[in-house]
């Protein structure tokens, strides 16, 4: 009886929060609808193939292959320019002389790597088993011919080898995210606390400023998150091994921009939290989109008018940094736009955690 009493209190007091209660019940289904919108879709990646100089019948029959389009290009120069600006996946020359395919991948993405592998593969058994069938029929009608070379592969890779795997490519990524997500949950958690046990009320009720606070908070946390970003960086490179084509540096600083939108994102969402229940459930309405739209799953297998929520999280602007960094050993001249735009996510949260101060200054 008693256990029922108190079981009906803690009911009236849930049915009162409808904060609560919509987190409960909508999060879910916000997550799950995401979820269905990326995944439910044709897996299959599309890529692009660049060519050069390839025999006719070679590209009639790649551009037969499912999810591959093609694209002739006049120089190797041409081609090769095309790769290092991703307008291409794959670059395929010709040498008439050796009887020679020379292709060149971007392995950025290991699942469209392996599909150009199978679409050239196919193309070039296509070829032999057609010349061999024009050899019989000019045999049989005595009408002999010299055997014609047999075509070779060779293979090179823009970025790792042949034995990268999906994990690799996927690595950069991930480690923002750990970043993001450790930051925004420390940071989000410390200032509630600081909050709910009236630490924040007996600050405002001083002649120190909002901003003074905020940005008192951001050095603090900042300080950590700065340890955090190096110590995550650092060991996915030297103990996890991933490859970095350019340098380190750039990357240090791309994930510290990050880890400062997390850290005002995080304040901004405790706000908004009256317990630390609710600011966990905050998790996947802010966190778990950034994951589906950074770039793990594929964004051009999913209708284009989803695929541009990634333009409005952060973790979409490290991830397109890092890959550029990490794999193709781009700089601070190829990346300045994703800082600045990860500059201005820090700056706009900023100010709104000093204007959402004022609900709570009581003097």
């Amino acid at each position: 009886m008693k256990s029922l009493i108190i079981s009906q209190r803690i009911l009236k007091e849930l049915g009162k929060d409808k904060r609560t209660l919509a987190l409960m019940f909508l999060a879910p289904l916000l997550v799950l609808t995401l979820m269905n919108l990326v995944f439910n879709t044709n897996a299959t990646p599309h890529v692009q193939i660049g060519t050069v100089q390839m025999p006719a019948t070679m590209v009639k029959q790649l551009e037969t292959v499912s999810h591959v389009s093609q694209t002739t290009y006049p120089t190797v120069t041409a081609a090769n320019t095309a790769l290092k600006a991703q307008r291409v996946d794959s670059v395929i020359t010709y040498n008439k002389t050796t009887a020679t395919y020379q292709i060149t991948y971007a392995n950025l993405d290991v699942n469209k790597t392996t599909l150009a592998k199978s679409a050239m593969q196919s193309a070039m058994l296509h070829d032999k088993l057609q010349s061999m069938a024009q050899t019989i029929t000019q045999l049989t009608v005595h009408h002999p011919v010299a055997a014609q070379p047999q075509a070779t592969l060779k293979q090179t890779y823009q970025y790792g080898d042949s034995q990268t795997r999906y994990m690799d490519t996927v690595l950069p990524i991930l480690m923002g995210f750990f970043v993001f997500f450790f930051v925004f949950l420390v940071s989000g958690m410390a200032i509630l606390k600081e909050r709910t046990t009236g630490t924040l009320e007996r600050l405002l009720a001083t002649p120190v400023r909002r901003g003074h606070i905020i940005f008192g908070y951001t050095f603090s946390y900042g300080a950590l998150a700065v340890l955090q970003t190096l110590t995550i960086v650092l060991y996915t490179v030297d103990v996890l091994h991933i490859q970095i084509v350019g340098h380190i540096g750039w990357v240090i600083l791309t994930n510290m921009l990050l880890a400062l939108v997390a850290l005002s994102l995080g304040i901004l969402m405790s706000t908004f939290a009256a317990s630390e229940f609710q600011m966990m459930q905050f998790i996947p309405l802010i966190v778990v989109p950034q994951i589906f739209f950074s770039g793990i799953v594929p964004l051009d297998t999913i209708n284009p008018w989803i695929a541009k929520i990634q333009y409005i999280l952060p973790l979409t602007y490290v991830a397109s940094a890092d890959k550029k960094i990490m794999m193709q050993g781009l700089g601070l001249t190829h990346i300045w736009v994703e800082c600045l735009i990860l500059i201005g996510f820090f700056l706009i949260l900023t100010g709104i955690n000093i204007q959402g101060l004022k609900k709570y200054r009581r003097v």
